[in-house]
């Protein structure tokens, strides 16, 4: 039987997944979490074989939160299951030290098939992220400038990008709003982009995120 965790803040998804998964003769959905400070409590409490993991969760979440279960359970197999379609965010995942990412739109077949192969100490990927690995893996770095943004970056680029303000990306993050300003301020100059805007539509020019229509409001923003 493979104990899974699943860690994601919208119930309907978790819903979702409980129910196809509960059609698995070897799954068990043994816990759930919300957020991140909600998913390392359950961790302290015991390892599920899989962790199925939103990639943007209230408070820690993303690449940071993924580095720091590596750190503190490196063999916990994590699988990514993401909204974000571009193939940066699974190359940072896997860096970071996930066994596995799949967009959400993936099939069941597809899900089950990832989780057992994680649980056996593989890596799932989907064909689609693993043609853009490859690709991007043969592009120089300067073709990719958002590829020289570090974890923290990278998270707090994302929501920026989503419309989220300082104090709030602050609040969530539990940082400083002065730290999450001169994150912004490296972010920009690492992009060559001069205000919030200008970060929104690159965000959806490279496909960063994971439908540009959401972004109808955050474009305007200053």
């Amino acid at each position: 039987m493979i104990r899974i965790l699943l860690a994601d803040d919208h119930t309907i998804i978790r819903d979702g997944l409980k129910k196809i998964l509960s059609t698995v003769p070897d799954m068990q959905v043994v816990a759930e979490a919300a957020d991140g400070n909600e998913l390392l409590a359950l961790l302290r409490a015991g390892l599920p074989d899989v962790l199925l993991l939103d990639m943007s969760m209230p408070g820690r979440s993303g690449i940071v939160l993924i580095q720091q279960l590596q750190a503190s359970y490196p063999a916990l197999p994590v699988l990514v299951l993401s909204m974000y379609r571009e193939s940066q965010y699974a190359v940072q995942a896997i860096r970071a030290g996930a066994a596995g990412y799949l967009s959400k739109n993936v099939e069941s077949d597809q899900l089950i098939g990832a989780i057992r192969k994680v649980a056996r100490g593989g890596t799932a990927v989907s064909a689609a992220i693993a043609d853009k690995l490859i690709g991007q893996a043969r592009q120089p770095l300067a073709a990719l400038p958002h590829a020289r943004l570090t974890a923290r970056e990278l998270q707090v680029f994302q929501m920026l990008a989503e419309g989220q303000g300082i104090n709030e990306i602050a609040s969530a993050l539990s940082l400083s709003g002065k730290t999450v300003s001169t994150h912004k301020a490296n972010i920009l100059a690492k992009l060559e982009l001069s205000s919030t805007a200008g970060l929104v539509h690159y965000a959806i020019r490279h496909g960063l995120l994971a439908e540009a229509g959401e972004l109808g409001e955050a474009s305007h923003t200053p």
